[in-house]
């Protein structure tokens, strides 16, 4: 994982953030499979990635500028598939969305609700174990979401903008 920018008062990440990028490393370290991985919040912004040297670097763009294949666009996709099944889940009386994960031919997608809105979205190869990914991103759910506090949320955006 790439080093993260000072934070606002000029130190380095807060134990906190520190915390949730080892957990976010270990996860993409030790679970085969998993391609990248993003951290959402609710308003759609990319709180954490496994890649941010990718948004920097990414050699293939779209068509108005922007980075293909990129973290933010995993932050684009998790949080617009969360949109979408939120809304599906409130027309349907159904309660919360817990998880969603979309199997494609080359590739998978999770998403898994973490806390007040935020993502966690994971891409990965289409030979994947779905369980031992799903099991993983639920231990990081679990561990992630009581620090997730709305100061933690600032400090990590802040870093992803400064990474940028």
């Amino acid at each position: 994982m790439k080093a993260q920018a000072p934070t606002a008062q000029g130190k380095g990440p807060s134990p906190q953030a520190r915390n949730l990028h080892w957990l976010l490393s270990n996860l993409v370290d030790e679970v085969p499979g998993i391609h990248s991985v993003a951290v959402v919040s609710s308003d759609g912004l990319l709180l954490l990635s496994s890649d941010p040297e990718r948004v920097e670097n990414a050699a293939a763009h779209t068509a108005d500028g922007g980075p293909r294949g990129s973290s933010a666009d995993l932050a684009t996709i998790v949080s617009g598939l969360g949109s979408l099944t939120n809304g599906a889940a409130k027309l349907m009386d159904g309660g919360a969305v817990k998880q969603t994960m979309v199997a494609m031919d080359e590739g998978s997608l999770f998403v898994m609700s973490i806390s007040d809105g935020s993502l966690l979205g994971v891409h990965a190869t289409p030979d994947c174990d779905m369980s031992v990914i799903a099991y993983h991103m639920a231990l990081f759910v679990g561990r992630a979401g009581h620090v997730l506090t709305p100061e933690l949320r600032t400090e990590l955006r802040k870093s992803m903008e400064n990474a940028q």
